[in-house]
């Protein structure tokens, strides 16, 4: 197996220059492999001129597009590795994640550079920026580079010889202090993970590959990297599109999609509104989930409707890549009400599960999942005693991270998930640490207190934010909701407002956050 993602796009299932490597459905633009070698070279050569090198950090804040996607292997050809951003969130939030790990570029939507360049300025930090204009041929990277180019030619640069170790990409996820913590991954976590991929999905050149996921959400390593290193092709979703499933099953069928991933909310969707029943879909050999729990019902109404596909739960926190699966029954028994589990480990990584003395439990007890190989992390972008925290140190010195996730071992050796140790959620597959949902809120300036908690029926989701004011000033829902889309994402915004005239505390003076769940189960 290689170290680098870089092979990738060097493989030799994918010589042939005028195959068609990625097609995407907002603007129906189409790059072979030699057009996305050819562009990803131009960038090489742009950044590389702008004394671009190994170990630097290049952001990204486009939306998902044939240019994203030559970005990431531009910016990795150079060593350097990628940063993308949200696209849909506050520009505040994205300069936050540059300025702190120090970005050397900037490659973003025009649309966003003034604010964005504005929020950097803000914090001290004003990288180069290559603003990609909209243009009538569909084409702003490569105009872009064309028009530096015409003032500034970049001599060719060579391709950087990546190695295990080299950082591929840093994604950030939801931070306890309000502010995003970034997850450092090597070439050798993701490599070992698309190869794992590989392995058990065994993909072809005719295969054809969604991308759902934004490309700052780890479902987006399967997405990118498993299709173009076997020489298939890779059909980009947009966030709009993703989210209609009127629009988007019809698409599945006209562009005959073979591979399938996503969230299992996305999937309940298709079922209920898809009109699956009326489409081909025969093409259809894989689907994925990942990022939540399948309510059984939900996932029973879709293999009815799609019983041909072989169905996959991907289990894996974004700082260990996928680290465990199990693949669904060709028949899902109609009296079955808990979830599958989330499965048997993967070959490329090992588990152990933890009680809260670090003693190993055995099978049937309950306790930590912790997780070691090369898919692991090296930990976060500048947060050492975070990184730290992060793992387990067995009796032999091996480290583990520990996933907070609590888990039971079957008879079977498959892992049952059981749910969260920490105060960390995943809603829609995006993972939220409450914590900077309360953050936001105690910006406003009539919360006095703000407690957020998460309650799930039937599989979904719904954050309450629990509040006290200063004075008699009651801000109202939509002034809440607006003021809260400008500082986090759209999928942090709380579902529910109460707002209380104090909040219940604990023996030691803390937020009952317990009594606050329960008054909801009984409201």
């Amino acid at each position: 197996m290689g170290a680098s993602l870089l092979e990738c796009l060097s493989n030799p299932a994918n010589r042939e220059d005028d195959r068609t490597a990625v097609e995407d459905l907002a603007t129906g633009r189409r790059v072979t492999y030699g057009e996305l070698r050819a562009l990803s070279d131009r960038l090489r050569d742009r950044l590389a001129h702008l004394g671009v090198g190994r170990g630097d950090r290049i952001g990204f804040c486009l939306e998902k597009s044939v240019d994203s996607i030559a970005s990431i292997f531009g910016i990795m050809k150079c060593g350097a590795a990628y940063v993308p951003t949200d696209a849909t969130a506050p520009m505040s939030r994205s300069a936050t994640i540059f300025e702190d790990c120090r970005v050397s570029a900037l490659i973003v939507d025009s649309a966003r550079s003034e604010k964005l360049a504005a929020e950097l300025a803000k914090l001290g930090h004003e990288p180069p920026l290559l603003a990609l204009e909209p243009t009538d041929e569909g084409l702003p990277l490569e105009q872009c580079l064309a028009a530096l180019d015409a003032d500034d030619p970049a001599p060719a640069a060579e391709t950087v010889d990546c190695v295990a170790d080299d950082l591929a990409y840093i994604l950030y996820t939801s931070g306890s202090t309000g502010k995003p913590k970034g997850v450092i991954l090597t070439h050798e976590n993701g490599k070992s993970y698309v190869d794992w991929c590989t392995e058990v999905f065994e993909p072809t050149p005719e295969d054809r590959f969604s991308s759902h996921a934004p490309l700052h959400f780890d479902l987006s390593i399967l997405d990118v990297y498993v299709p173009l290193q076997s020489g298939g092709t890779l059909v980009l979703i947009s966030e709009a599109l993703g989210k209609d499933p009127i629009r988007l099953a019809p698409l599945i069928a006209e562009h005959r999609l073979t591979c399938w991933y996503s969230t299992p909310s996305i999937l309940g969707l298709l079922a209920q509104y898809g009109k699956l029943d009326q489409l081909d879909l025969s093409a259809l050999r894989i689907i994925n989930f990942a990022g939540e729990v399948f309510p059984v019902k939900h996932l029973r109404a879709l293999h009815e409707l799609l019983p041909e596909p072989r169905y996959f739960n991907l289990y894996g926190p974004t700082e260990t890549n996928v680290c465990t699966f199990f693949e669904i029954p060709s028949e899902i028994p109609p009296d079955r009400t808990e979830p599958f589990p989330i499965g048997e480990v993967c070959s490329h990584c090992e588990c152990i599960v933890i009680d809260e003395n670090g003693e190993r439990v055995a099978p049937g007890d309950e306790g930590e999942l912790c997780v070691a190989g090369a898919p692991v992390t090296q930990g976060y972008w500048n947060l050492p005693e975070r990184t730290a925290a992060a793992f387990y140190r067995d009796p032999d010195g091996r480290s583990w991270y520990r996933t907070g996730d609590l888990v039971i071992e079957d008879e079977t050796g498959d892992y049952i998930f059981q749910g969260r140790r920490d105060r960390m959620i995943k809603k829609r597959g995006y993972r939220i640490e409450l914590g900077e949902i309360e953050a936001c809120l105690y910006q406003q300036p009539d919360i006095e207190e703000a407690a957020v908690v998460a309650t799930t029926d039937e599989g979904n989701v719904q954050v309450t934010a629990f509040l006290t004011l200063v004075g008699d000033q009651k801000p109202g829902i939509i002034a809440l909701k607006s003021f809260c889309s400008e500082r986090i994402p759209a999928y942090m915004i709380p579902d529910r407002f109460v707002i209380r005239d104090r909040l219940p505390r604990t023996s030691t003076d803390k937020v009952d956050y317990q009594s606050l769940v329960t008054s909801l189960a009984s409201a």
